[in-house]
């Protein structure tokens, strides 16, 4: 995955799993530090992760917090991949299933090199379980969810 779609992953992530009112705090406090500390380096980007909190399953609005954070140079970053994959660690080990609220379920992923885009679907638009990749994970242009939030009717 690419550093910029991560941190962008992460943010949706945890959003959906952050703002639920059964949300565990840690998923809450793993997401506010992200999101501080996003606005903080990257100030450009602050409007648009305000507009992704508010429908982190809308592949448009991730794609508006990805431009901006990759025209700030947040790929470079450090503290805020490491953020990143920390929170994007945590939601994968204690609620896997959130994930399914963008559209990608990846689950027991071993290596890299995975490139999906452009998928459509009313459901879950990208499950991978038990895969052994050697390379990259990229996954663009996924347009999943109930119809008309984000699915194939929108």
């Amino acid at each position: 995955m690419e550093p910029v779609t991560a941190i962008t992953t992460a943010l949706a992530l945890g959003a959906a799993a952050g703002l639920k009112e059964t949300a565990e705090q840690i998923f809450k406090d793993g997401y506010a530090a992200l999101k501080s500390l996003i606005k903080r380096k990257f100030p450009q980007a602050s409007p648009s992760l305000d507009y992704l909190e508010q429908a982190p399953a809308s592949t448009a609005r991730r794609a508006v917090v990805e431009e901006d954070l990759a025209k700030g140079g947040a790929a470079e970053d450090a503290e805020v991949l490491q953020q990143a994959k920390a929170l994007l660690e945590l939601i994968e080990q204690r609620a896997p299933a959130t994930a399914t609220v963008i559209g990608v379920d990846l689950q027991e992923i071993k290596g890299g090199a995975l490139r999906i885009s452009d998928i459509l679907s009313s459901g879950t638009g990208v499950k991978v379980k038990g895969a052994a990749i050697e390379g990259e994970i990229d996954i663009k242009g996924v347009r999943a969810g109930p119809p008309g939030n984000n699915g194939p009717n929108r």
